[in-house]
């Protein structure tokens, strides 16, 4: 005999709503999805990691406008590429589902709906959500560091390609940098800078620092990107 079970985890309101629907057996989990705008305001990704241990599991994912006119939209759904395959059993390695949400609004309320489907049955997750909100360019590129004399060096760096509109959509970016001293770590961070490079005076000679960058829309619009790849560098004791 089948069993319907719906267990309702969390209110939506404005926020996440994990909603489970079993027929039988055990559901798949919830999919655990984050959202994001790479390139403001025209690419937009949403991600979930595949659960390990499950039955073979399909998604169904859609998005619709959430004060507009009732219509539903599908995502376009990528599937895990065969290269991010691991043979570890460790959560960690887990293959990532993304899907692709064109030609978002300005200013729009939107909700997605990602519903992972198995032969135990079937659980969604739904989160409401603003494009404004999820902007988060990818990591600046092409971090330099170069010493300018014993105290002095020049970090400059590439915006993401990934960022289509820098003409429309300018970016701002921080710097982080750290150093050990006796053994204790320190760290900095200095921005934001409208400009691709920024000189750093008055450092320790002979001391090794490692530096980051962070890209961030210009007029505050979502959150700093991850940061960069590290660069290390040891400024000379003497002069050249």
């Amino acid at each position: 005999m089948l069993v319907t079970v719906t267990l309702l985890l969390c209110v939506l309101g404005g926020q996440a709503l994990d909603l489970l629907r079993a027929t039988s057996g055990v559901p798949p989990p919830v999919p655990r999805v984050y959202c994001w705008c790479s390139s403001f305001p025209n690419v937009t990704l949403c991600s979930w990691p595949e659960p390990s241990h499950c039955p073979p599991t399909h998604y169904v994912a859609t998005y619709s406008e959430r004060h507009g006119q009732p219509i539903i939209e599908k995502c376009h759904l990528i599937p895990p590429s065969p290269s991010s395959s691991s043979s570890s059993s460790s959560s960690s390695s887990s293959q990532q589902w993304h899907c692709q949400l064109p030609n978002l609004k300005l200013l729009t309320d939107y909700i997605i709906n990602i519903t992972a489907v198995h032969s135990g049955g079937s659980s969604s997750y739904l989160s409401s959500f603003m494009l404004e909100d999820i902007v988060k360019p990818d990591p600046p590129v092409d971090v330099r560091v170069s010493s300018r004399n014993t105290r002095n060096l020049l970090v400059q760096w590439s915006p993401p390609s990934t960022w289509t509109n820098l003409h429309i959509f300018p970016l701002k970016y921080q710097i982080m940098y750290q150093w050990e001293n006796k053994g204790i770590a320190s760290s900095v961070n200095l921005g934001p800078f409208e400009s691709a490079q920024v000189e750093l005076k008055g450092l320790s000679p002979g001391r090794e620092y490692l530096f980051q960058v962070c890209a961030k829309e210009l007029l505050d619009l979502g959150k700093c990107s991850n940061w960069s790849s590290p660069v290390n560098i040891t400024l000379p004791r003497t002069k050249p």
